[in-house]
């Protein structure tokens, strides 16, 4: 059997220089002493500890101090070995967050909340050799800063979507793009030090991504454009009409639209008329009894040729999860689910208080089927509710050897 210790380590620092993320930087330096030593530790980007304020235009008060950017990355864990149990799932989705102390904080996947506690059995360290271990996405969040320092969620004021290119390789040297209160597009570049706001916006902009080292953003019709570093944008997919917000996801190395449709429907068991004052208790709880709510979704795949955006009827193999801060796509077997072709997605209308959603949390995740147009609460699906919560069974059980982070203990 060879030994693969004994790789030259030219050989090695050349592999990893074609693996595809830090992450998996980290982990082919944890093989074993030899490989460590051959390969560097990758660089961790360091984040400006203060951006200054987006120009007010309408959008955030000039009496604040500006934000601070936090980076999340969403990971799927797999268990090392086959489960035979079929009510047992064999993949959990997490998102992560590093903190001060080279420590990391876990959140819900999909949206901006933490978990306030996790189940008493739950390990302190995890060695992430026993585990297969994928990088799903990763998404940056701005937060917002006043005279009380940083505020966290609850004091942010400016939740929309950010990405992040690092130029050059450089990761002093890099540009963010987020879209302003104004629905306008903003971009930060760290050489300039200032927010710029592109004017360009016949409709506010729905959504942006980092594709193929470049950036993008559509627009609530489906206008999508490639917006360049010089601050110039060029249409790339013309508008596709029908949907009431667009999603940009990257899928199998192409660019996808999801075109959300909202529909305004009764809670279900919402209207009983029997017994005094219910009229009174409507009117004063209308938000409850109404609920805004996704009714279903339509794909598209972007032809670069055409510059038209072409229907997709079908995922095949391949999931899709619309979060708050970030988009990703995953295929079933790596989910280690039975079938793809679905949308899991973030929605109000699906909130739930059970305890298996998880603590003091409300699960407001849906699920749609792309085959047969049905939609409903990710609990209806069980086969992708156990990729979220509870945590399984196989990571308490798991040898605990190392504490879970991005460092050298990684």
């Amino acid at each position: 059997m060879a030994d693969w210790t004994q790789l030259p380590k030219e050989l090695l620092d050349l592999i990893s220089k074609r693996l595809d993320t830090s992450f998996d930087v980290v982990r082919f330096r944890s093989v074993c002493s030899t490989w460590r030593s051959a390969v560097t530790s990758p660089k961790r980007h360091r984040l400006a500890p203060r951006f200054p304020v987006i120009p007010d235009d309408g959008g955030i008060a000039d009496t604040s101090l500006g934000f601070s950017l936090s980076k999340r990355t969403v990971f799927l864990l797999g268990s090392s070995k086959t489960n035979t149990q079929t009510d047992v799932s064999t993949s959990w989705v997490i998102k992560i967050e590093d903190v001060p102390n080279n420590r990391i904080q876990l959140l819900n996947p999909l949206s901006r909340s933490r978990f306030d506690s996790l189940p008493n059995n739950f390990p302190k360290a995890l060695n992430l050799l026993d585990f297969r271990v994928f990088e799903l996405g990763e998404e940056y969040v701005l937060h917002y800063l006043n005279h009380l320092g940083y505020l966290g969620d609850v004091g942010n004021l400016y939740m929309e979507k950010v990405v992040l290119t690092c130029l050059d390789n450089n990761v002093n040297d890099f540009v963010l793009l987020t879209i302003h209160v104004s629905g306008k597009l903003a971009m930060f570049k760290s050489s300039d030090k200032k927010w710029t706001i592109i004017q360009d916006m016949p409709s506010p902009y729905d959504d942006v991504i980092l594709h193929g080292g470049n950036f993008y953003a559509v627009d609530n019709t489906g206008r999508t454009v490639l917006v360049g570093l010089d601050f110039e944008v060029s249409v790339v997919g013309v508008p596709v009409f029908g949907g009431d917000k667009k999603f940009l996801v990257e899928s199998k190395g192409e660019l996808l639209l999801v075109d959300m449709y909202l529909g305004i429907e009764a809670e279900e068991g919402s209207y009983s008329w029997a017994g005094s004052g219910f009229v009174e208790e409507y009117f004063a709880n209308l938000a409850f009894y109404m609920n805004e709510r996704t009714v279903r979704f339509k794909v598209f795949k972007l032809d670069e040729v055409g510059k038209e955006w072409v229907e997709v009827k079908n995922l095949d193999d391949r999931v899709l999860f619309l979060g708050d801060d970030c988009t990703f796509a995953a295929s079933v077997e790596d989910l280690s689910v039975c079938r793809g072709n679905c949308i899991i997605f973030v929605d109000n209308f699906f909130y739930s208080l059970g305890a298996e959603d998880g603590p003091s949390e409300r699960c407001d995740v849906g699920v749609f089927d792309l085959e047969n147009g049905s939609i409903g609460p990710l609990q209806k699906f069980p086969q992708f509710s156990k990729l979220f919560w509870p945590p399984p069974s196989w990571i308490s059980s798991t040898t605990l050897d190392a504490q879970i982070n991005t460092g050298e203990s990684a």
